[in-house]
Formats: structure tokens, C-alpha cells, sequence
């Protein structure tokens, strides 16, 4: 059987663009958004707010949706989860050359597999796992500061460290705290770069899920806060809204046991990546192609199935430097109907209780929006 790759092109302009091309327009430089001259620009990453999610709750979200024009949706990144979407944000590479390139990876170097937002440890230096510069570092080199708004307990995080290095961490608790935060910065500014990050739509996401009234009290907060903080933007401020991913909800029937399949698992000796999303790394000696075949016979009517080479070759996560080639899955199992795939042999069965999910390469999970207001407003 032939591979299971999806055809579909991506859009020119992507996720890893924003940051750059706000970067570029502080310094009066062409960029891939076309974003005009400014003196101030602020990105806010809305975590788990595609645009399938943004339109199907307009109601709940009318500044935003007024302003959300058709050229206004772009293609985050794959997989469709938040360590490979926002590194490719703050970097503006993709994946495969910033190195996180899944949510769960592996360390061959330690034989295990590594969680790449909370895992990280002495054996998994934020330096050396993503060396490439930020955003941030481009912005401290041309004499602009630059400032990372979230939450107090990302401040030190490893992740952190290794995506947002270069910025100025600024804590503050709530979604107007931070666009209160960001304001603050602006007035006390000529110049700044300031990315503001929003986790609230995806923490709701996943423990009930993007339809839940939860959910939609997130949106109403977040949609609130732009419009104010548009509001009050001088003429040489520009402020836009993206996201790293899109989220849909996946119902505990839908969950699919793949372990209870052997040859599903025969010679899988880590098993990373999203519910969504797989990476199965095979011991030594397993053939990848034969672990793809018999996934591809069990499960290829609703997952794409491909291996790493066949990945690579399809450009799926842009060029890959050569230590993070082995970070990514000897198979990978992306799930294109609604369900999600777990190991229930896994002691910690608590992922289970996830609603909303991603990581895949479904319009909902890739799409996100680019909303351009103040001096970027088209």
C-alpha cells in the first residue's frame, strides 16, 4: 500500500511568520505579512484558538470575528501542538530546525521519551535543545526590547527558556492583567516587541471541552481585552492575534486502545507525540515500513500513516537539522476522524480525561488566525 500522506497545500504565510514580520515592521522592513512601519507592535498568542473555533462561536467572540477577513487564516504548524507551535512563533522556523517537533519526544541520547513543555531536567539543557536564536535575540541585537507576557509559573520554565530567551519576562495572573501588563510597556517605551501569551482557551479545551460554556467565558474574556486594548492603540502601534493551534473535541467513545491490537505495537519500544498525533520509535532493528503497513491496514481508513523518511521527504516539519531527526516518531499515526489514540498498558491513565485534543493536520487542528489591528490593521 502506498503511503498515507495527506495532500494538502499549506499557505504561504504561516505561524512563524507573525513574530518575524512584527519584528521586521519595527525596523521599517519588507516581511512576509506585509506589515507596515511601526514603533510598537504586540503579538498575542491565543493558545488552542483556531479559526474553525473563532467562527463557529462568533457570537461570543464579535470584535474579533468583525475584524477576521478571509486572508486573515494561515497554517500553524505540524504537529498542531503548543511546544512546536509557539517555537515556531518565537523562533520563525519550523520544527524541524528548532528541534521541537511534538509535544512527547524522544531523548535518544537517554533512551526515554521527554515532555517538551514540563520535562525538562539536567539531561535536557534548553540551550542545547533548541539552539537556534529567538525573535527575541534578533530584536536585543537591532537595539529593541522585546518582553514575553504570561502567567508567573512559565516565567523559569525550561521551555521558556529555550523558546522566549531574549525577552523580558513579565508575570501577571489573568488575561487583563496582562493586557494591562502590555500596556504599561507601550507607554513607557519608543520601542518594544512584546509577545503576550493567553492559555486560558486551551486549558478549557482540554478539560471540557471548546464547546463548554467554560470555554466560551474564556473567549468573551479574550475578545473583551482586544477590543479595549485596540481601543486604546496609538497610530504607531500595531497589535495582532494569532494562535498555535486549533482544538476539536474528541468524546471518551471515540478513544481508541491501540495496544489492545498487537501488531499495532510489536517492536514499539517509546511511544510520544498527542492522542491526535503518535510518534512510535521502534527498537533496533524493527523495520518502520513494516510497523507503517500494518498501521496502515488496521487504521488507514481514518489515519494518515507515514514514516519519518516519508515525513521528511514531504517537507511536513520544513527542513530537519540532523540531531533532531531521531526526535521525530520512526512512524507517525496523525488521526483525521474524530478520535484519539491511547496505550492503556500506560500506568497514568489520566490523559483520558481530556475533551478537547489536537495535534493532527485537520483544517480545525492546522488552521489558525493572523488579526491584524492598530498599525497593522489592513
Amino acid at each position: 500500500m502506498s503511503p498515507m500522506l495527506p495532500v494538502r497545500p499549506f499557505s504561504a504565510v504561516r505561524l512563524a511568520d507573525v513574530l518575524t514580520s512584527s519584528l521586521a515592521s519595527l525596523q521599517s522592513a519588507p516581511n512576509p505579512l506585509g506589515l507596515p512601519s511601526a514603533a510598537r507592535a504586540v503579538v498575542v498568542l491565543a493558545d488552542g484558538l483556531g479559526v474553525a473555533n473563532l467562527r463557529a462561536r462568533a457570537g461570543h467572540a464579535r470584535f474579533l470575528t468583525a475584524h477576521l477577513a478571509k486572508a486573515d487564516a494561515v497554517d500553524g504548524v505540524f504537529p498542531a501542538t503548543t511546544a512546536a507551535g509557539i517555537a515556531s512563533l518565537t523562533t520563525g522556523l519550523a520544527p524541524g530546525a528548532h528541534g521541537l517537533v511534538g509535544y512527547r519526544v524522544l531523548d535518544s541520547a537517554n533512551d526515554r521519551v521527554v515532555n517538551q513543555l514540563t520535562g525538562w531536567d539536567d539531561r535536557m539543557e534548553p540551550l542545547s535543545w533548541q539552539p537556534q536564536p529567538t525573535v527575541f535575540d534578533a530584536a536585543d541585537a537591532a537595539g529593541i526590547p522585546s518582553f514575553a507576557v504570561g502567567p508567573k509559573r512559565f516565567a523559569d520554565s525550561g521551555f521558556s527558556q529555550a523558546v522566549l530567551r531574549g525577552a523580558r519576562y513579565v508575570p501577571a495572573e489573568s488575561i487583563a492583567a496582562r493586557f494591562g501588563a502590555a500596556r504599561e510597556i507601550l507607554d513607557a517605551e519608543p520601542r518594544a516587541l512584546i509577545y503576550l501569551y493567553v492559555p486560558e482557551l486551551d486549558i478549557a479545551a482540554h478539560a471540557h471541552g471548546w464547546e463548554s460554556g467554560r470555554w466560551l467565558t474564556q473567549l468573551e474574556s479574550l475578545d473583551a481585552e482586544m477590543a479595549r486594548a485596540a481601543a486604546g492603540l496609538r497610530a504607531d502601534e500595531g497589535l495582532i492575534l494569532t494562535a498555535d493551534h486549533g482544538v476539536v473535541d474528541v468524546p471518551a467513545a471515540k478513544q481508541v486502545l491501540f495496544d489492545t491490537v498487537p501488531e499495532l505495537v510489536a517492536g514499539v519500544r517509546h511511544i510520544g507525540g498527542d492522542p491526535r498525533c503518535l510518534h512510535l520509535y521502534t527498537e533496533p532493528g524493527v523495520d518502520a515500513d513494516a510497523l507503517a503497513e500494518a498501521w496502515r491496514s488496521v487504521e488507514g481508513e481514518r489515519a494518515w500513516v507515514f514514516t519519518r523518511a516519508e515525513a521528511m521527504d514531504a517537507g511536513l516539519f520544513g527542513m530537519v537539522r540532523p540531531d533532531a531527526a531521531s526526535r521525530i516518531g520512526d512512524v507517525i499515526v496523525a488521526a483525521r476522524k474524530l478520535i484519539a489514540y491511547y496505550d492503556s498498558r500506560e500506568p497514568n491513565q489520566s490523559a483520558r480525561n481530556m475533551v478537547g485534543q489536537h495535534g493532527s493536520l485537520t483544517d480545525e487542528e492546522l488552521r489558525v488566525p493572523v488579526i491584524r489591528l492598530g498599525a497593522y490593521r489592513r
